[in-house]
């Protein structure tokens, strides 16, 4: 059985995770470990955990789950799999697969790792943003499970499916490939459009009191943490560069039929990617 969890990052990810594992199995204990003080006791205080933990006590774990900035998960997964039994699974949540896939390929405790990707979250960031029922009915990317010992991986496929995700089994290439066109761009288009518009901003006041529900929308990621992203970015430099390439082409393009006052061309752009709709709808 899954008894003991221990969640390192009590953040969104982490936090929700612990809420609905709490939810539905009430009977496991969840340890909580953060470099931030504040962020352990906020979670105590909120219910997030149960306990607050170190490193050191991972060899009692039954599951560990990395929650936080891929670039540390890739430096510390090492580490984590020293301190933990043999009968332990760590499994990672972050939004890049490749890096964490490789920094254990020859570790001796490989087949305890799952590298997963839960596609799921908020704009909002640390254990006050954490809720329940955030990974109902979302996918749950898992790379490599064939490099996972099949007991281990058992246990924490049916725990996540008890929480409501539906599984999903890619390779860590073509999982940062996609993710970066449908997750790593989407948050840098809201970037960019938040900082021209506030670029703007400081010479037309108005600007803001004309925004609208679509705007708030549209730049909503733009409240992200830059302290998560950022690690994304630069560990799938590549793909996220290549997205930025075909995303500007097509921005160059639709500027162009404005300036030749190609109506038509422009309606037919937005009309071919209604097609979209449909897309969408078959992801819900």
């Amino acid at each position: 059985m899954i008894q003991n969890i221990y969640i390192i990052g009590v953040g969104l990810i982490g936090g929700s995770l612990a809420l609905d594992i709490k939810n539905i199995r009430p009977e496991t204990t969840i340890f909580g470990i953060d470099k931030s003080e504040d962020h352990l006791n906020q979670a105590l205080d909120l219910g997030v955990i149960n306990n607050k933990a170190t490193l050191e006590d991972l060899d009692k774990a039954d599951l560990v789950v990395l929650a936080i900035p891929v670039d540390v998960s890739v430096t510390l997964l090492p580490t984590v799999l020293d301190k933990i039994s043999d009968f332990t699974l760590v499994a990672d949540v972050g939004s890049t697969k490749s890096d964490i896939c490789k920094v254990v390929e020859h570790h001796p405790r490989r087949r305890n790792f799952l590298a997963m990707h839960p596609i799921a979250g908020t704009e909002f960031s640390g254990p006050k943003a954490a809720i329940r029922d955030l990974f109902k009915q979302k996918t749950n990317i898992i790379c490599e499970v064939e490099k996972t010992a099949f007991k281990l991986q058992e246990k924490a496929v049916g725990l996540f499916s008890e929480i409501g995700m539906r599984m999903r089994y890619m390779n860590p290439e073509s999982h940062d490939k996609h993710i970066a066109y449908v997750s790593h761009l989407s948050h840098i288009s809201a970037f960019m459009l938040g900082k021209t518009v506030i670029e703007k901003e400081k010479n037309e006041r108005d600007i803001f009191d004309m925004a609208g529900s679509g705007f708030e929308s549209t730049v909503r990621l733009a409240k992200s943490s830059p302290a998560m992203w950022t690690p994304i970015f630069k560990l799938n430099k590549n793909n996220v560069v290549e997205t930025l390439d075909d995303y500007i082409a097509n921005l160059t393009q639709f500027k162009k039929l404005i300036e030749n006052d190609d109506f038509e061309g422009v309606f037919n752009e937005m009309k071919d990617t209604n097609y979209i709709k449909q897309i969408l709808n078959g992801i819900q």
